[in-house]
């Protein structure tokens, strides 16, 4: 979900019913135009990020002829009703305050498709701040990890994500190509 959290319950009870794992995420776009994922445990702390998100979100109309519909759908993928604000524009929240909203909401922070797609954090800003308290990085191709260790070398100890944030089914990876599995228990045993 992008900017909002509406369809994830519906897909944690999607998940269940077919005995798959499910974790609550969600993309959110910054004032400065950065993708952070926020990923949560429970629903009472996706609750509690959908409540900041409905009071930073851009209250203008979504344009469905120029961005599509915005379905809210339940487990069974019916459709429950269409979210009538524009979740393709950036919410009224900066990069700092939405990390710390994340986890203010016992989320952990993890910077969206680093290198290489527009809203990364290098393509907007050019550079990943020091003082940034984020709890992970997503890239899109193994080599991106040395990368940005030789550029950022703080971020040698920060738990990487191989394409996590896939937009299309074709760029998600299969289990046995990463150890993302070991990243992602790293990244829950960081606790503040």
């Amino acid at each position: 979900d992008h900017n909002s959290v509406a369809n994830q319950i519906a897909l944690k009870q999607a998940a269940e019913k077919f005995g798959l794992n499910y974790g609550f995420g969600v993309e959110l776009q910054t004032l400065e135009e950065v993708h952070v994922l926020g990923y949560f445990e429970t629903v009472e702390d996706i609750l509690k990020m959908d409540e900041w998100l409905c009071e930073v979100s851009d209250p203008a109309p979504n344009r469905i002829d120029l961005f599509g519909n915005q379905w809210i759908v339940d487990q069974d993928d019916t459709l429950i009703k269409q979210h009538s604000g524009s979740l393709i524009r950036s919410l009224n929240a900066s990069l700092n305050q939405c990390v710390s909203r994340i986890h203010a909401c016992h989320g952990k922070a993890v910077l969206a498709h680093v290198l290489g797609r527009s809203n990364g954090i290098i393509h907007q800003l050019a550079f990943i701040p020091k003082n940034l308290a984020i709890d992970g990085i997503e890239v899109n191709e193994i080599g991106q990890k040395q990368e940005l260790i030789e550029k950022f070398p703080w971020l040698a100890n920060v738990p990487f994500f191989l394409n996590s944030d896939a937009h299309r089914l074709i760029d998600l990876r299969d289990a046995d190509e990463t150890d993302w599995l070991d990243d992602w228990e790293t990244l829950w045993r960081k606790r503040e």
